[in-house]
C-alpha cells in the first residue's frame, strides 16, 4: 500500500466555534499519529465561516507540538496572499522547533474572494503569473546563505523544509514537473484535469536536487462508518456545504441531512456529483475497496484523504476506520 496522508480544514460545525474547532484538530492529529498516518496537512482559507485554518503556520506550530512523529504540514499556503521571506521565516522557524518533520505546500489560488484579497494587502493585479518566480525566491531563502547575500531567512537558510506544488489544473504540474518538485492534485474537490495533470507532471518531470523521481499525490474524500447507510449521511454536510460554497452561501458545516442528494435540483446535484467524485462514503468493505480502484485508477504515489464531517468523534472514526483497512498501524509497526 502506498502512503497515506491526511487533510484537515479544521471545519467549524454549525453551533460551535473556531476555539472548539482548533482543539478538535490537535486531538484528531494525535489520533492519526497514533494511527498511522503520515502527513497531517492543513489549508489556508480566509473569510469563511466553516474554517478554522486560516492563520496556518500558527496551527501547524501546535499540532506538532502535540505530536512526536507525524509529518505536519501547509496543504497549502496560498503563496499570492503572502512576501516569500515571510513564508520561508514562518516554515524556518517549524523546521527549527520541530526537524525533519515539517513541509511546506503551496498553492497559486489566492483561496479567498477579492475584496478579502484586499484586506490581506495583496495587490492580486497580474501576480498569479509571479508565482513561478515566487516559490523559486522562497525555495532559494532555504539554501545555505552566501557571502554577501543581503536578505537572508532566519530561520530558514540551510534547513530542510521539502516544498510541494499545489494545484487543480495542469499549471501546476507544469510548474512542479519544471522545478523537479512533488505534485499534489486537488481531486478531493476538483478532479476534471486529474488524469491529465499526473500525465502532463510525469512526462515532463525534470530530477533535481530535491527529488530524483516523480512523486504525485491526490486528495480524496472518506466517510468511513459501521455501514454504507451511515457513511452516506456522514457525506451530506460536507455536500451542504459545498453547495452552500458555490451558490455563494458559505458558512459554518451542517449537520447531516439524510437523502440530502435527492432534496437538491438538478445543476446543483450535477455539480455536487462532479465536484466531489472522488469520495468513498461507507462501510469499511465499501470504503477499502473504493480506494484500492482510485489508487488503482490514478497510480498516484500517495494518497492524502480527507471528509468533513460535522461530529468530531464521527469524524476521528472515519479516520480510524480508513487506517485500519489500509493497514496503515501494521505498515508504520514494520517500518
Amino acid at each position: 500500500m502506498i502512503p497515506i496522508s491526511l487533510l484537515d480544514l479544521s471545519p467549524i460545525p454549525q453551533g460551535s466555534n473556531a476555539g472548539q474547532a482548533l482543539r478538535n484538530s490537535i486531538d484528531l492529529a494525535r489520533h492519526a499519529e497514533r494511527f498511522g498516518y503520515g502527513r497531517y496537512w492543513l489549508a489556508e482559507h480566509h473569510n469563511m465561516p466553516g474554517i478554522a485554518s486560516a492563520a496556518t503556520s500558527i496551527l501547524i506550530g501546535q499540532i506538532a507540538a502535540a505530536t512526536s512523529t507525524i509529518r505536519v504540514g501547509a496543504g497549502g499556503i496560498m503563496l499570492p496572499n503572502h512576501a516569500p521571506l515571510v513564508i520561508a521565516e514562518q516554515f524556518g522557524t517549524l523546521a527549527a522547533l520541530f526537524p525533519g518533520r515539517i513541509d511546506l505546500g503551496l498553492g497559486r489560488a489566492p483561496g479567498s474572494d477579492q475584496f478579502t484579497s484586499h484586506a490581506l494587502r495583496r495587490n492580486l493585479s497580474g501576480e498569479v503569473d509571479q508565482f513561478p518566480q515566487d516559490v523559486m525566491e522562497l525555495m532559494a531563502y532555504f539554501k545555505p546563505a552566501q557571502p554577501g547575500q543581503r536578505v537572508q531567512a532566519v530561520p530558514g537558510a540551510g534547513l530542510d523544509v521539502p516544498v510541494w506544488i499545489l494545484g487543480s489544473s495542469t499549471f501546476g504540474a507544469q510548474l512542479a514537473a519544471h522545478l523537479g518538485l512533488p505534485y499534489a492534485f486537488a481531486s478531493h474537490f476538483a478532479p476534471g484535469d486529474l488524469m491529465s495533470a499526473i500525465e502532463i507532471y510525469r512526462e515532463r518531470f525534470r530530477p533535481s536536487e530535491y527529488l530524483a523521481k516523480p512523486h504525485v499525490m491526490a486528495g480524496f474524500n472518506v466517510f468511513a462508518a459501521d455501514t454504507d447507510e451511515e457513511g452516506l449521511i456522514l457525506a451530506t454536510s460536507q455536500q451542504q456545504a459545498f453547495v452552500n460554497l458555490r451558490t455563494g452561501n458559505p458558512g459554518q458545516l451542517p449537520p447531516p441531512v439524510p437523502g440530502f442528494m435527492q432534496m437538491i435540483d438538478g445543476p446543483a446535484l450535477a455539480m455536487v456529483r462532479q465536484a466531489l467524485s472522488c469520495t468513498a462514503a461507507g462501510s469499511p468493505d465499501t470504503v477499502k475497496r473504493e480506494i484500492e480502484a482510485f489508487i488503482a485508477r490514478t497510480g498516484v504515489d500517495e494518497l492524502m484523504i480527507t471528509g468533513q464531517i460535522f461530529d468530531h468523534k464521527a469524524r476521528v472514526r472515519s479516520f480510524e476506520i480508513a487506517g485500519e483497512v489500509l493497514g496503515l498501524r501494521e505498515k508504520a509497526s514494520a517500518a
